[in-house]
């Protein structure tokens, strides 16, 4: 698949294949297939198919991390961050690089996944919950966001819009549909005069 390592290529296949039909959705042979290689190989990098979709979850959730604290670095403004991040999700679902975020898609299956993949999925909408929290508090004190409600619920409230943005775009087929729910959000915390 590329110059990474067989892990890194097997993970990357195994998140392609997650987003495309859920956990229960793919294989370790379909993976042998994409990758090229045989289903032992697999087991020597990941014994269960559970090892590997909590390992691909907690590398999600760690790359989510990182990109959000470089976005605290570089973009100071709560407002800019929000639009960065709804940017992003915009971008990646246009080009198909990341349509659906994979712990979204693996919450709707919470009910039928092992508890180690639900225990990784569950900490990484805490982690984003947190951090839209705390940049609608930023928002807020700053006078840049007009809340009504607090700062948690309308955080609960704009993670819950994107990714539903995400499901209107796919069941629609038209990745315009996420910028058309998302967008709006923006304005919504803009302080009225």
């Amino acid at each position: 698949m590329s110059n990474t390592s067989t892990a890194d290529d097997i993970l990357a296949c195994a998140r392609t294949l997650i987003i495309a039909g859920g956990y229960n959705g793919f294989s370790y042979a379909d993976i042998a297939d994409v990758v090229g290689i045989r289903k032992p190989s697999i087991h020597h990098h990941f014994a269960s198919k559970v090892d590997l979709v909590r390992t691909l979850v907690a590398r999600y959730r760690e790359e989510a991390q990182a990109g959000l604290a470089a976005m605290e670095r570089n973009v100071s403004d709560p407002g800019e961050q929000l639009k960065t991040y709804v940017a992003y999700w915009e971008a990646c679902i246009k080009d198909a690089t990341a349509p659906f975020c994979v712990c979204a898609l693996l919450a709707s299956e919470l009910p039928i996944l092992p508890e180690e993949v639900a225990l990784e999925v569950r900490a990484h909408f805490r982690a984003l919950a947190s951090w839209l929290t705390s940049v609608m508090e930023r928002g807020k004190r700053q006078g840049r966001f007009q809340l009504s409600s607090t700062a948690r619920i309308e955080a609960e409230g704009f993670m819950a819009t994107v990714h539903g943005a995400m499901l209107s775009a796919r069941a629609y087929g038209d990745p315009k549909m996420f910028g058309i729910i998302a967008r709006p959000l923006l304005d919504r915390l803009s302080p009225r005069h």
